[in-house]
């Protein structure tokens, strides 16, 4: 099975997606975006800067749990990893969105 974006509908009437490996594990969630255009337009975002390493941001959570961003040029979190249980375990993560994302289809969910 191949990568995919899941764009769905969210709370409140928005919208969001979920860049999924061809596992169908998760590897990066979206903020939610008011109008479904916008949601389009933040996978392409996505699938643009994935393959820049710069733009993965390395962060951990207050219980010390590595997950990483994924920031647009004008420095605009566009992506957030789940939390992963070790450092190595994150930079799968980043490798696998920036394998997968610039080639992944959109699986319309909202329709």
């Amino acid at each position: 099975m191949a990568a995919k974006f899941e764009l769905k509908k969210a709370a409140g009437d928005q919208f969001m997606f979920n860049l999924k490996a061809g596992n169908g594990q998760i590897i990066l969630t979206s903020e939610t975006y008011k109008a479904k255009a916008s949601a389009l337009n933040g996978i392409e975002s996505v699938k643009k800067n994935s393959v820049i390493e710069d733009r993965f941001e390395r962060k951990e959570t207050s219980k010390g749990q590595p997950f990483f961003v994924l920031k647009a040029g004008n420095g605009e979190i566009i992506g957030k990893s789940e939390t992963y249980s070790s450092p190595a375990a994150m930079e799968n993560g980043i490798s696998s969105v920036m394998e997968n994302a610039a080639k992944a289809e959109i699986d319309d969910q909202t329709l």
